[in-house]
């Protein structure tokens, strides 16, 4: 890593940021972004706040990003979602440890055991087993929550409940039913009264016509000097408590300051308990593979040990457009991008290494890279088919050399154009873990094979579990 401008002095020069940001968008080929970073305050200081933005909101008609356009956040949603939970948790509508079907009486898993079992807790730390990218259409009504969970029992349940954790988007649509059922409102209504209007955001959104008027964000297939523009500008409203917020980093950072304020907003309005504040940032349950995300998981947020810094934090993708967004609360400092590219890790690495390390003085951990020397490793036992509800991985080996080979079906494929097979080289970088790196990317992603105690065996790869089939 190389850092460059002003000295660790603990001060935003919004001058250098506003530079570097615009540098490093145009380096990854990527049309448009915003970046904010926010300095909370101490001791009744004032808080420091910069935002910029840089290129284009569509390549195809050259509008210009700008600090207030809004752009879709993604999965970083799921804390949103998660934050209104623990507001209902406060009232004692519910508790952590309520069966769901408690709540929702109509739930009707594959599972009949999960059905009567599972948790707002499984659900909140993606350890409930249900198949995690189930993308629904159920239509653009106030129903459209309901109806998804109507349909959830024919989604394959992965793995059994709490035996490990898998990224779970249905568990969050699951989690926004319940809120509308203890309230009364649409999901859509729920954030905007309970977080929205008392954060004073003015620039959120969960609806497409409501996000039309403001400058927005479309997605982009690939960016660079010859730009592909996403078919379809966005999801089902069946998943939108995990991904549906549309955002400008301001508003972004204004709702992670009161995660780093103990649950106030910055008019002192009490938004969540500090307690629940607190409980969401700690702890919950490991991760099997800790390189791509987080090494665990609290409520909502996933953990990560930066050189022994714990910071919290979400990302987000849809249909061509990514974000980021992390807490340090030790340093009260939040950083979000907003992006329209369908992957920027590149970005974030180069971005959130030099910005931490310039204002706290603290390092990101290395990153994952092949070994500086060849690994011998038996995968053997890696081999075969790998199966969920919309993903088919094929471990195979051929001309000497490990190959994953992977087959996406669904809406979401058939939306963003990916229903042919990408296959890419396994190398191995340590016992039960490989590196590849997608086609046109900078970056390497993890896949970890592990099994369960009860010898089911499993590939972990993009923080999802997926089984092994029968050989």
């Amino acid at each position: 890593m190389t850092t460059t401008g002003p000295a660790t002095d603990g001060l935003i020069d919004p001058a250098h940021w506003e530079a570097r940001f615009a540098e490093l968008v145009k380096k990854h080929g990527i049309p448009g972004a915003q970046l904010g970073i926010l300095k909370v305050g101490a001791d009744g200081a004032a808080d420091e706040l910069f935002t910029t933005a840089t290129g284009v909101l569509h390549a195809g008609t050259g509008q210009v990003a700008t600090p207030d356009s809004v752009f879709q956040i993604g999965s970083v949603s799921k804390v949103w979602t998660a934050t209104v939970i623990m507001q209902l948790v406060d009232e004692g509508r519910f508790t952590l440890q309520t069966p769901v079907a408690e709540i929702v009486p109509d739930l009707a898993l594959r599972d009949p055991d999960v059905t009567k079992t599972v948790t707002v807790w499984n659900l909140l730390t993606h350890t409930s087993g249900i198949d995690g990218d189930v993308f629904t259409d159920t239509g653009r009504g106030d129903d459209a929550l309901e109806k998804y969970v109507a349909e959830l029992g024919e989604a394959a349940q992965n793995h059994p409940l709490g035996a490990t954790w898998s990224y779970c988007n249905s568990g969050y649509s699951l989690l926004g039913r319940i809120i509308e059922v203890v309230t009364g409102q649409t999901w859509d209504e729920a954030m905007k009264e309970r977080l929205f209007a008392p954060l004073g955001l003015t620039h959120t959104t969960t609806l497409p016509e409501e996000a039309m008027v403001f400058g927005h964000s479309v997605g982009h297939l690939k960016g660079g000097d010859e730009p592909v523009v996403a078919p379809v500008w966005g999801m089902p409203r069946s998943v939108g408590p995990a991904g549906l917020i549309t955002s400008r980093v301001e508003d972004v950072l204004a709702f992670a300051r009161m995660h780093l304020t103990g649950g106030t907003a910055q008019d002192g309005t009490r938004v969540l308990s500090e307690a629940g504040v607190a409980e969401m940032a700690d702890f919950q349950t490991e991760c099997p593979e800790k390189i791509l995300l987080g090494d665990s998981w609290g409520l909502g947020w996933f953990r990560c040990d930066w050189n022994g810094h714990r910071a919290i934090g979400h990302d987000g993708n849809t249909i061509g457009q990514a974000a980021f967004l992390r807490l340090l609360p030790e340093a009260g400092i939040a950083v979000a991008v907003n992006t329209n590219i369908g992957s920027a890790i590149p970005l974030y690495q180069d971005l959130y290494e030099e910005i931490f390390k310039t204002l706290v003085d603290v390092d990101l951990p290395a990153r994952f890279e092949l070994p500086a020397e060849p690994v011998e490793v038996d995968a053997t036992p890696y081999l075969g088919a790998y199966s969920r509800e919309s993903v088919l991985e094929e471990v195979f080996e051929e001309d000497g050399k490990l190959w994953m080979r992977t087959t996406v079906s669904g809406a979401v494929a058939e939306a963003s154009g990916g229903t042919e097979p990408e296959t890419n080289e396994l190398i191995p970088v340590g016992p039960a873990l490989f590196a590849f790196q997608p086609d046109k990317s900078e970056a390497y992603y993890p896949v970890r094979f592990y099994s369960l105690p009860n010898g089911q065996e499993y590939i972990h790869f993009g923080a999802r579990a997926t089984p092994k089939r029968p050989a």
